[in-house]
């Protein structure tokens, strides 16, 4: 029966404590574990799975299996029998080239020996000890290997739930995209439809205005028709009347068939006019839809912004939320500051973009490295690789080390940011009365992103569209004579 426990004292262990059962219960999944043990993993989880296959689990199924904790009982008692009398020879076997029990263990070699394989030449020199004393230590450094196993599982069991939550996230942002560009081309193909049937209503109402216009002269030509007949048939007459009957009214004859009616003409315009309808006819539609297109210089990244921000469908406005979004902890997003940057970072050039802060109380704008302000809580500042000014407490600031007040009357609504990443200038200007508001002054050495922060619930920080114009640049070119 010893011996019977002796194997069975592994497989009695429960995978939390590394040690056997103390009030074994048996989850849905099969794997067993120490009441306490996995109500207190239970305590730091969201929700409650098996710390092994992380299965579901109601907590009202936690049933102490009797037939367990008999075997594990049974199990201590053996186990503090041995302990008590020091007698673990007869777990131990026999060595196979002795046929001696095995009693020492092998510090070098890391093997069970028994006494003459002690003495023998292979491990005469060894440090060996007895087994029930070397057991405990050993046991203790497979433990803390489990143990680091066991974490090294609960890391993957994590990333394995965030890929799971990324998939999810990734099909929704799928779906709003879809959403997003089947509305924008809902709206592009009515104004297509309505100007189409504009254009072929003003064709048709001018081929009715024309075609009246045509009517019109034709009859009064079939008019002047008639009559020319009238007068020919009766000039003819007059002509075979007979000598004296045709010079009686030679004068009356005469007069008659004399016609004074200019040759009929169409006059100018009287053809569709072709041109109109159909000369550059793409091109002025697509001019007409410059009402209808907007166009903003900057536009936010969601997959920057933090959780507590919500973002509008274009990618212009940027709310602050009640509660916090659960979105994956990407690497990109931001998870110390109620911000996003830029969709588009710059390397070279120069840069505008208009921002309305409103009514906001807490907000900073600027620009920012790849890298500045997206993981940990770096200081949002030069040296921290962000140049940003700021409305925090009332008081308005340059994020300079230390802080540089700037002396702003009045509260502005729209700020212009404008960056010359040459010359190592980032601009902001109050556009009520285009006054300036600080410059700072770097040499760039690598990409910079827009930054925008935003913390007030009142009301939204927004990107203001710029003015789209089209604009014809003609060539003219000389012939020659020939």
């Amino acid at each position: 029966m010893s011996a019977l426990f002796s194997f069975l004292e592994e497989d009695l262990s429960c995978l939390v404590c590394f040690d056997i059962f103390r009030e074994p219960v048996v989850l849905p999944c099969s794997h067993s574990f120490c009441k306490e043990c996995v109500l207190t993993y239970w305590g730091g989880q969201d929700s409650r799975v098996c710390p092994v296959c992380r299965t579901q689990t109601p907590e009202d199924e936690l049933l102490v299996s009797l037939t367990l904790k008999n075997l594990c009982e049974s199990a201590m008692k053996e186990r503090s029998r041995r302990q008590a009398t020091g007698s673990d020879s007869e777990f131990m076997g026999l060595c196979s080239q002795h046929n001696e029990e095995i009693s020492l263990f092998c510090l070098e070699d890391c093997q069970p020996v028994c006494v003459v394989c002690h003495t023998s030449r292979e491990h005469r020199s060894h440090e060996c000890c007895p087994i029930h004393e070397i057991e405990l230590d050993l046991k203790e450094n497979v433990k803390g290997a489990l143990e680091t196993l066991h974490k090294k599982l609960m890391t993957f069991h994590k990333a394995k739930d965030s890929c799971d939550k990324t998939a999810l996230h990734i099909q929704s942002q799928a779906r709003c995209i879809t959403r997003h560009i089947n509305k924008e081309f809902r709206t592009l193909h009515d104004f297509l439809y309505d100007e189409e049937e504009a254009r072929v209503s003003a064709v048709r109402k001018e081929e009715k205005l024309k075609s009246d216009i045509i009517k019109k002269k034709a009859g009064e030509i079939s008019s002047e028709i008639e009559s020319l007949v009238d007068k020919t048939q009766e000039t003819e007459a007059a002509m075979e009347s007979g000598t004296l009957p045709f010079l009686q009214n030679y004068e009356a004859t005469m007069k008659r068939a004399q016609c004074t009616l200019p040759d009929p003409e169409l006059g100018l315009g009287a053809l569709m006019d072709v041109a109109g309808h159909l000369g550059n006819l793409e091109f002025r539609v697509w001019e007409k839809m410059q009402s209808l297109v907007k166009f903003t210089p900057v536009t936010l990244d969601p997959n920057t912004a933090s959780s507590w921000l919500t973002l509008s469908e274009d990618l212009s406005h940027m709310w602050v939320r009640n509660l916090e979004l659960s979105l994956p902890d990407n690497p990109e997003r931001n998870e110390s500051y109620q911000c996003a940057l830029g969709s588009k970072g710059f390397c070279t050039g120069k840069h505008s973009w208009e921002v309305m802060v409103g009514s906001s109380s807490v907000w900073a704008l600027g620009v920012a490295y790849d890298k500045a302000s997206r993981k940990g809580k770096p200081d949002l500042c030069q040296e921290g690789g962000c140049w940003l000014i700021a409305l925090y407490d009332g008081m308005y600031t340059a994020e300079t080390t230390p802080s540089t007040p700037l002396a702003i009357k009045g509260n502005p609504k729209t700020i212009r940011v404008h960056l010359n990443w040459e010359e190592g200038e980032v601009t902001f200007t109050d556009l009520r009365d285009n006054t300036h508001m600080y410059t700072f002054k770097h040499t760039f050495t690598k990409r910079v992103f827009p930054y925008f922060g935003h913390g007030c619930i009142s009301g939204p920080l927004y990107l203001q569209p710029s003015k789209v114009t089209v604009i014809v640049e003609s060539h003219q070119q000389c012939g020659n004579k020939i």
